[in-house]
């Protein structure tokens, strides 16, 4: 049976209605953006531009200063949006707050996300927290856009699955002295690129001046004595890592990860009062008082 022309049209004519509103509700409601923030690569990209070092500890960085300048510029990229929040990935001993940590999640506007650190202090799961959360975010319509600041390939799975929901993922970097420090996947994927340079990341970068202990002047230790001091470290290290990190660590004897290796001669130093700086019999009594504390605790 075929339907009464004016009944049809008032069907139409209702359904135009309802999607007229729906449009207008649309076109009211605010567009919303996130800043991700890897902030392994932030340190490492940042601290090699400004302080010519990927070293955590060789310069301060003022993350409140630099976040707040984070978002002053999404406001100026996305000028018809809100910000969601800022999210922070990081990584530590065991998923524990640094200071440092805690000081930037109580920020406003912050949320702090922590992936694991492993016994050559690299980042374990942080990659998977940020694909979570944009995923998360776009599927549920809580974001418009996202700015990506970071420079992983393995961010690519990210940028897909948000963009699968709709959400625009936008990819912020740092000026690269030399080279390129983005993996070009990521690059290819994303829906916009943008380059933070030095002038921008100057004011919140100052490389830290560290304390030195010279030979002349005072008595050089035995190699006893260093031995003693790297089983001394040896035991504190392990108390703050854990047994997991000493079995990651094991099957590289008899060598060190630079890190490890660098914490291990500044702490030393610091407790000898000594430079062990190109002394390479004290240096190896250093490790061989290390390794064999951790050996004994196998």
């Amino acid at each position: 049976m075929n339907d009464d022309p004016t009944a049809l049209a008032g069907r139409i004519a209702r359904t135009n209605e309802l999607l007229e509103r729906m449009l207008a509700e649309v076109a009211k409601t605010p567009s919303t953006h996130a800043i991700f923030v890897d902030a392994g690569y932030l340190y490492a990209a940042a601290g090699r531009l400004v302080a010519g070092t990927e070293d955590r500890r060789a310069f301060d960085l003022d993350a409140e200063g630099l976040i707040d300048a984070l978002i002053d510029r999404a406001r100026t990229v996305f000028a018809d949006s809100r910000l969601l929040r800022v999210y922070w990935y990081d990584g530590a001993r065991r998923r524990i707050h640094t200071a440092e940590q805690q000081t930037i999640a109580e920020l406003p506007d912050v949320k702090v996300r922590l992936g694991n650190l492993n016994a050559n202090n690299q980042q374990k799961g942080v990659d998977s927290l940020i694909r979570s959360d944009l995923e998360s975010l776009a599927r549920h319509r809580a974001i418009s856009d996202a700015a990506l600041l970071g420079g992983d390939e393995d961010l690519v799975s990210a940028v897909e699955a948000a963009q699968g929901y709709g959400a625009r993922v936008h990819l912020w970097g740092i000026e690269a002295p030399e080279g390129r420090n983005q993996a070009e996947p990521l690059l290819w994927e994303v829906d916009s690129q943008r380059t933070l340079d030095l002038d921008f990341f100057k004011p919140y970068v100052s490389r830290r001046t560290a304390a030195t202990f010279e030979p002349s002047g005072a008595e050089r230790p035995t190699r006893e004595n260093v031995r003693f001091v790297g089983a001394q470290i040896a035991a504190k290290w392990l108390a703050s890592r854990g047994r997991e990190a000493l079995a990651e660590l094991l099957p590289g004897h008899p060598y060190l990860p630079g890190s490890v290796d660098q914490d291990l001669l500044v702490e030393a130093e610091g407790i000898l009062q000594y430079s062990l700086r190109g002394q390479a019999d004290l240096r190896r009594a250093l490790r061989d008082g290390f390794w064999e504390h951790l050996q004994a605790q196998y």
